[in-house]
């Protein structure tokens, strides 16, 4: 080949075009926003003012295509946390336990995150040029239109240009087939904050409040570079955490566990409280339609799942490696597939829990043991690192460890390790509990 056009100058982008120049003459991404000179929240991008994560899967594919960038990622105050080694978390059935189960994620601004990657990565990015639409036809795409009315011809044009993508407009415009879309609801609604930490807790552990039982509000708080932590609350569309002081610490005050609100009063704000809304699972079933050649898309662009899983950005590096992977054997009919494949384990696991919340579950309810039994196993992996990899290698989107039946069959068979009261949760990581560093 000799031109690629990226759409698109985002974490994807950025990742899809180091790909790409390793199999092509030249490599054009075309982004419609201005840089900022350093790490910062880019204009067009609504959720960069969010919390943003690498899992394990992620993580690693990142380090593949770019060595060394986790250890740029580190040393510029980015934060690695264990799943549930280095995070608090209480779920519906109770606290974890604290244990080693080789997941993890990294956490860091999306600013942080999209300047070292871009600076590393070197592509060549034109800067304010809008996307109008591609050029060719049915058969084969050979280039975009941009403003201000030129066109950049290419061999392949990868779209980049997450959430909102305009790919099933842009394909029917050249007389392309229709792309069907699936969108799966979450009913949830987030507020954010990023706020100072308070001296000498800077490094505490990730923390997380799921909703439970009869209460449909959570909260997250993850440690920022800088000093600093993100702190999103959420709830339902009708329930939505407010975007006032006031309300916002009362909405904290509310949750099942007090931990977070305790610590947001020790903050300082930087910045106002900023809501996130558009949070459903939605798939473009680009892989159905027979694309014209010389198009695929990738990551967010494909697949975007509720914020809440934080696979953004995973499945970006992820699907970049698989380009890498594909374009080794020539540009085939099935890149597209490929492509989406890699985005399949996160949407799955996504759209399973959320139509389960939503009380959308398709097929006939579980009978009752099999409710027994599923309440069982998630009992008992509050306290089993064996059971706990199974839940945390999916959520990091690495291969499940090969399972243990004997530690399933004793999960369910004997006594799972006792619940964990508030306190005794706490008192795993001394720096939430200084007087303390151990379980009693």
């Amino acid at each position: 080949m000799t031109r690629a056009v990226v759409l698109g100058g985002g974490f994807a982008g950025v990742l899809a075009a180091t790909v790409l120049a390793r199999h092509v003459d030249e490599v054009v991404v075309v982004e419609r926003d201005r840089y900022p000179a350093a790490p910062a929240p880019r204009r067009g991008l609504p959720q960069s003012h969010h919390s943003h994560v690498l899992v394990t899967g992620g993580a690693r594919a990142l380090e593949t295509l770019l060595p060394g960038t986790l250890d740029e990622l580190y040393a510029h105050g980015a934060h690695r946390r264990g799943l549930p080694g280095d995070s608090l978390i209480l779920t519906g059935d109770g606290w974890f336990h604290r244990f080693d189960c080789a997941a993890y994620f990294v956490s860091c601004s999306r600013g942080l995150f999209d300047h070292v990657v871009r600076r590393r990565a070197a592509a060549r990015v034109v800067e304010g040029v809008q996307v109008l639409g591609l050029t060719g036809d049915a058969r084969r795409v050979t280039g975009v239109r941009v403003s201000p009315g030129e066109t950049i011809a290419a061999d392949l044009v990868v779209d980049a240009t997450g959430r909102r993508s305009q790919a099933p407009r842009w394909l029917e415009a050249i007389g392309g087939p229709p792309v069907e879309e699936v969108t799966v609801s979450t009913g949830l609604a987030y507020a954010t904050r990023i706020c100072a930490a308070p001296p000498g807790l800077a490094d505490v552990p990730a923390i997380m409040l799921h909703p439970g039982a009869g209460l449909d509000r959570g909260a997250t708080l993850l440690p920022l570079e800088g000093g600093r932590w993100v702190v999103t609350l959420t709830g339902t569309q009708g329930s939505a955490p407010p975007l006032d002081e006031a309300g916002f610490q009362a909405f904290a005050r509310s949750l099942r566990d007090p931990v977070v609100a305790e610590l947001l009063a020790l903050t300082t704000p930087l910045g106002p409280i900023r809501p996130f809304r558009d949070t459903a699972n939605r798939r473009r079933l680009l892989e159905r339609a027979p694309l014209p050649a010389g198009f695929v898309a990738l990551g967010d662009a494909v697949v975007a799942v509720n914020p809440l899983y934080s696979h953004g950005l995973s499945i970006a590096a992820l699907s970049a490696l698989r380009l890498d992977h594909e374009l080794r054997a020539g540009i085939g009919p099935g890149l597209q597939a490929a492509l989406a494949a890699e985005a399949e384990p996160s949407w799955r696991m996504a759209v399973e829990r959320d139509r389960y919340v939503n009380g959308e579950a398709a097929g006939p309810p579980p009978s009752a043991h099999a409710l027994k039994v599923r309440a069982r196993l998630a009992r008992a992996r509050l306290g089993s690192a064996e059971l706990g990899a199974e839940l945390f290698h999916a959520q990091a989107l690495i291969p499940a460890p090969p399972p243990d039946r004997l530690a399933r069959f004793k999960a369910l068979a004997g006594d799972p390790a006792p619940l964990l009261t508030a306190d005794q949760a706490r008192r795993q990581y001394p720096l939430l509990c200084p007087d303390a560093a151990s379980l009693p």
